[in-house]
C-alpha cells in the first residue's frame, strides 16, 4: 500500500457529507488520501471516551475487533462513494474473509486505516483493508459490500 503522507483531503464534515454514518458511529476522523473507487487511507484517533469503552474492557480498554472493521469498511465506503456514479448508492456490509487481529488498539492510539478496492460491480464489491498503529498491524483482511440504490 502506499506511504504515508499529511495532507488532509477530508475532513469529518467533508466525510459525513459522503457516508451516511453520525456520532458515535463515524469512526474516521480524516481521509488523507483518496483515489476514487480504488483507494483510500483514513485516520482514526481513538479516544478513551469513545462509548464502546466503557464495556470493554472496563479498567483495561481495548477498541474491539468489530469496531476496527467497521472503521476499515467506513473508509472502504468513502473510496466507492467518491466515484460520481456511485454517489446515490447506500454502501452495505456483505462479508469478512481471511480477517486477523495482531495487535490490541488502545486509548491514544491513531489507527491508520488503509482500504484498497480490488472488486467494484454495479451491486457488489469488495476491498482488502489494512488497520495500523505505529507501523504495527493492528489488523488485516477483506471485506466485501453491496450496493443499493437509495
Amino acid at each position: 500500500m502506499t506511504e504515508p503522507t499529511t495532507q488532509v483531503i477530508l475532513e469529518a464534515a467533508q466525510i459525513m457529507e459522503i457516508i451516511p454514518h453520525r456520532f458515535p458511529f463515524l469512526l474516521v476522523d480524516r481521509i488523507l488520501e483518496l483515489i476514487p473507487g480504488e483507494y483510500a487511507l483514513g485516520i482514526k484517533n481513538v479516544s478513551v471516551n469513545e462509548p464502546f469503552f466503557q464495556g470493554h474492557f472496563p479498567g483495561e480498554p481495548v477498541m474491539p475487533g468489530v469496531i476496527i472493521v467497521e472503521a476499515l469498511a467506513q473508509v472502504g465506503a468513502v473510496a466507492v462513494k467518491s466515484l460520481p456514479a456511485m454517489k446515490d448508492k447506500l454502501v452495505l456490509f456483505a462479508g469478512i474473509d481471511e480477517m486477523r487481529f495482531r495487535k490490541r488498539v488502545l486509548p491514544g492510539d491513531c489507527l491508520r486505516l488503509e482500504v484498497k478496492v480490488l472488486q467494484l460491480r454495479s451491486k457488489l464489491g469488495s476491498g482488502e483493508g489494512i488497520a495500523t498503529v505505529n507501523g504495527e498491524v493492528a489488523a488485516r483482511g477483506k471485506i466485501m459490500f453491496g450496493l443499493m440504490d437509495i
